[in-house]
């Protein structure tokens, strides 16, 4: 008989990650999780205004801090503000006009503070010392793009989407044809399939949408990054040299269109398997019977919602047969119904993993960023 013996060579990989925040942090972390579980090391470059991500506590990963001019405190006050002032329907043209003002004045001030904590000299150095094989990040961080240009390294984006496919059309030079790929987010009622009249409407928003990005791009990024790096940068030159696009959502729910090798859907990595719910939440779900139940979310970053606005939804969930799970942590509305209960916190994963769950339902407020690149636009030519 005759033995072979392999020897394998393994390389365990430095990475540096820089998270977004809420949702963003959530879906990366399972990356981060994964990447330490094959034995990587992995550093999570966070500043001291980071409202989501809990540098305290024990982690199998490091984190590395470094300081911005801003509170935590306010830091998480600006972003629910602007949740706030978006929700202000019943304002008047004027009042709306002057909350977007104060809250965007504010981010202004939120990615300055960030960019200049990030680009430090004393940070650099000590990140250039650290030798990073590969810098992971969401454009959410700001100048995350930047660091890994200064740095030199590999980067992985992790992204949704953009309205109009911009950073991915302009930036990572992914084919969107207007004719069959539908602005995203924009009207629900465009899809694969357009006449005429549909083809004109998805053309003219994706005209709207790339000049809106162009224009936050040109003046408010381009103009900084020609400063920082000595040379003309923009925006695209950095993000466009990602290596991989991670897009976390599943392909099938996208509309057929053609997409590039580096473009790889990872959509449900943060799901895992279900774990039993705590004793009164299941007892709840359990009452449901066969018409099961229903979870409502909207999203992470919603805390609070006006009461008329709060006791509009209660009184549309009691309407419905199904037992609701509504994870919502403002004040109880006068209109909650026996069949709904509020909770500041939901196990999602677990109550999907329910044979009784109908239907689920997170909105997703992606219309914000339309209102951020418009407010950008006037608040720099005024």
């Amino acid at each position: 008989t005759h033995s072979v013996v392999v020897f394998v060579s393994l390389h365990s990989g430095k990475v540096l990650v820089l998270p977004g925040e809420y949702s963003h942090w959530q879906n990366m972390r399972a990356i981060v999780e994964e990447l330490v579980d094959r034995n990587h090391n992995v550093t999570v470059l966070v500043h001291t205004a980071s409202p989501t991500v809990k540098r305290s506590q024990q982690e199998r990963f490091e984190y590395m801090v470094f300081k911005v001019n801003m509170e935590q405190e306010d830091a998480q006050h600006l972003w629910q503000s602007f949740i706030a002032a978006w929700m202000s329907y019943d304002s008047t043209m004027f009042q709306k006009v002057s909350l977007y003002w104060n809250v965007l004045s504010g981010f202004m001030i939120y990615v300055k503070e960030v960019c200049y904590g990030i680009l430090n000299e004393q940070l650099i150095t000590l990140l250039k010392e650290s030798h990073y094989d590969v810098i992971f990040y969401d454009p959410m961080m700001p100048c995350s793009d930047l660091l890994a240009e200064t740095l030199g390294v590999p980067h992985v984006v992790s992204l949704r989407l953009t309205l109009a496919y911009y950073y991915e059309r302009m930036c990572g030079q992914m084919p969107a044809p207007p004719s069959y790929v539908p602005a995203v987010a924009s009207q629900a009622h465009l899809t694969d399939h357009m006449d005429f009249t549909e083809r004109l409407e998805n053309m003219l928003l994706y005209i709207a949408h790339t000049a809106i990005f162009r224009l936050q791009s040109m003046f408010m990024f381009d103009r900084h990054y020609t400063k920082i790096m000595g040379r003309p940068t923009t925006l695209c030159d950095t993000v466009g040299k990602a290596d991989i696009w991670l897009i976390r959502s599943y392909w099938d729910f996208e509309y057929p269109r053609p997409f590039l090798p580096n473009f790889k859907f990872v959509g449900g990595l943060h799901c895992k398997p279900a774990k039993p719910l705590p004793k009164a939440m299941e007892e709840f779900v359990q009452s449901s019977g066969v018409d099961g139940i229903v979870v409502f979310s909207l999203g992470s970053m919603v805390k609070n919602l006006t009461k008329e606005r709060a006791n509009t939804i209660a009184s549309a969930l009691g309407q419905i047969p199904q037992k609701v799970l509504w994870r919502y942590s403002g004040e109880k509305p006068d209109t909650l119904t026996p069949n709904t209960r509020m909770y500041d916190w939901i196990p999602q994963n677990d109550l999907l993993g329910k044979e009784r769950i109908l239907y689920i339902y997170i909105y997703i407020y992606i219309y914000i960023y339309i209102y951020i690149y418009i407010y950008i636009y006037i608040y720099i030519y005024i």
